[in-house]
């Protein structure tokens, strides 16, 4: 008998860097992705994706030397480029003194890459590494997840390498395949995600984690006190944009170099410390900070639509996790659709690392790329009678019907059932879902759930067949990637979804993408009249959403929730 013929199989990583992630190619078609923070518990964990890799291997049925090829999301060789490039910064009084520091941490961190790449040796003798340019990682990455055959590609983030904005064109054409070429190209140190980082800090949040809170900050302030600040701070240009260092400071990277300067200090407000009360500065800070953004980001994808041609945009990099932003651009109309992938940040890049050196080695796309569910699921999971102190655990038939019973009755609840989802939001899979028709269930849930900041809003999950009585939504947004105007209807029968600028981030469901949830939401409207949910995601400040049954359980102990539904029908409450 011929012996079978060994798979081909292709990791992707995004490791030693914010939200580590492992992906695996086998044959050609995605068969996994999974972030390290939901099975480590470490929020945005920097460390190489062990438990992400175990997991992808063992379920796949290999080994680590049955791995052929490596692609790892940066090209840590290109970091040298920014050191010449400095160097014009020692003729200009403001940024002379950070010039050689700045230079110094590049050439620190090309070292440590060169370090982490013979780790990934020594992890995987038998592999080849393919270091992929961190854009492309993100751009290929949102062309594959979209399946659009032709398309702009916008990513905008705080640095690749020495990148922070890119525009690309991406063209499928059978049978030649794909191509994928960048046509445009935003240098640091003008980052749009370094400056909203630095006003992230400055405002008392945690950068590369909170901005979306100070986004959720904005719509209190208003933008008009510090218009002209960020007119000056972020200019726009002919072929995009500029930072100008008199208010936020030339990048080094190291920790314990401040991002904006004694000038933006004092022509804004003293730094905010965690905790302290927020005022309305703060909020017209933050207010004008998001304006600036979003006129950028509006004024890139015009560039884009020129450069390119394109009918279609998509939209990666951490900047695109801007769920407000993203909404000017579809309520733009400059492109039919604008697509952002699940998950635009670095994770997704493990992603997008593997499709670049898989299309480089055959010229066309890999399969299985779309869609969000891909992480671990815990099918065979029996929690005991008495999972955690206080709480039962009992088996219930029909749980869809059970859940929106629930929910109408006005109980909060966590889902922990499926495979984990990809990227920043809550899907359904591992989500809290609550009533948006309940007095006080926005207190409720920002003090006694998630403990986070009052003024936060929550998103809506809604049936797509119903969405366009609630949201001004011209375009489908299965991944809760775009804020928009909601409609009378909405703010008249739901307006707890309904943000103070009087929109909201909109999940749309089918009984094709997530036939639970969907089953959930046609019982409610069952009940309520109302086929929408309060959806975020499970998990509390601080820390990530809940991979496990475990942290899950956790979850449930230590919060407000009332109660949980696992895999299996298992419904856990509190006694």
């Amino acid at each position: 008998m011929a012996k079978a013929a060994r798979p081909s199989v292709l990791l992707g990583l995004c490791a030693f860097t914010h939200d580590s992630a492992a992906a695996l190619l086998v044959d050609g078609r995605l068969v996994g992705v999974v972030e390290e923070e939901r099975l480590s518990g470490v929020k945005h964990t920097k460390a190489y994706p062990t438990q992400a890799v175990r997991w992808l291997l063992e379920d796949a049925g290999l080994e680590p030397e049955d791995v052929g090829l490596v692609a790892y999301n940066f090209a840590g060789h290109r970091y040298l480029a920014a050191i010449p490039r400095s160097l014009p910064y020692l003729l200009r009084q403001e940024t002379r003194a950070r010039v050689l520091p700045r230079v110094a941490s590049f050439a620190v961190v090309h070292a440590r890459y060169r370090r982490r790449m013979r780790v990934l040796h020594a992890a995987f003798p038998a592999a080849r590494i393919a270091r992929v340019a961190h854009h492309r990682a993100h751009g290929l990455y949102a062309v594959a997840a979209s399946g659009y055959a032709d398309a702009a590609v916008l990513v905008v983030d705080s640095l690749g390498e020495t990148q922070t904005t890119t525009i690309g064109h991406a063209r499928t054409t059978r049978p030649r395949g794909t191509s994928y070429r960048i046509v445009a190209t935003v240098a640091d140190p003008h980052s749009l995600g370094y400056a909203y980082g630095a006003v992230t800090v400055h405002l008392g949040w945690r950068r590369s984690d909170e901005e979306g809170t100070v986004m959720a900050l904005a719509a209190l302030g208003d933008p008009r006190r510090f218009r002209w600040l960020f007119a000056q701070a972020i200019r726009l240009t002919p072929a995009g944009f500029k930072l100008d260092p008199r208010w936020f400071a030339l990048r080094v990277l190291r920790h314990g170099w401040a991002r904006v300067t004694p000038r933006f200090v004092a022509a804004t407000c003293p730094p905010r410390q965690p905790g302290e009360e927020v005022t309305q500065v703060h909020a017209d800070l933050a207010a004008a900070l998001q304006e600036r953004t979003e006129q950028a980001m509006l004024h890139l994808a015009r560039r884009a639509h020129q450069l390119t041609g394109a009918r279609r945009l998509c939209v990666g990099g951490g900047v695109a996790t801007n769920c407000v932003g993203v909404g000017k651009l579809v309520s733009a109309g400059l492109f039919e659709e604008v697509f952002v992938p699940p998950a635009p940040g670095d994770a997704g890049t493990a992603v997008g690392a593997a499709v670049a050196a898989h299309l480089a080695g055959t010229g066309g796309l890999p399969d299985g790329i779309q869609g969000c569910y891909l992480g671990p699921a815990y099918p065979d999971y029996t929690p005991p009678v008495q999972p955690r102190p206080g709480l039962a655990a009992c088996r219930i038939q029909q749980p869809a019907s059970v859940l929106a019973e629930q929910l109408a009755a006005g109980q909060i609840v966590g889902v922990c059932a499926g495979r984990v989802e990809l990227g920043p939001r809550a899907l359904g899979n591992r989500s809290i879902l609550a009533s948006p028709l309940l007095p006080g269930v926005v207190e409720r849930l920002n003090a006694t759930v998630k403990y986070r900041e009052p003024f936060r809003p929550f998103a809506p999950v809604v049936l797509a067949d119903h969405a366009s009585g609630y949201f001004l939504l011209p375009q489908p947004s299965p991944y809760m990637s775009i804020a928009v105007a909601a409609t009378d209807l909405a703010r008249a029968q739901i307006p707890t979804i309904v943000h103070a600028n009087g929109t909201a981030r909109v999940q749309t469901v089918t009984h094709q993408q997530h036939p639970f949830l969907a089953q959930v939401l046609e019982a409610l409207h069952q009940r309520t009249g109302v086929p929408v949910l309060i959806n975020t995601s499970l998990n509390v400040k601080g820390k990530p959403i809940c991979g496990t049954p475990d942290m899950a359980l956790d979850c449930l102990a230590e919060s407000g929730l009332d109660g949980l539904l696992l895999d299996g029908g298992w419904w856990v409450t509190k006694r």
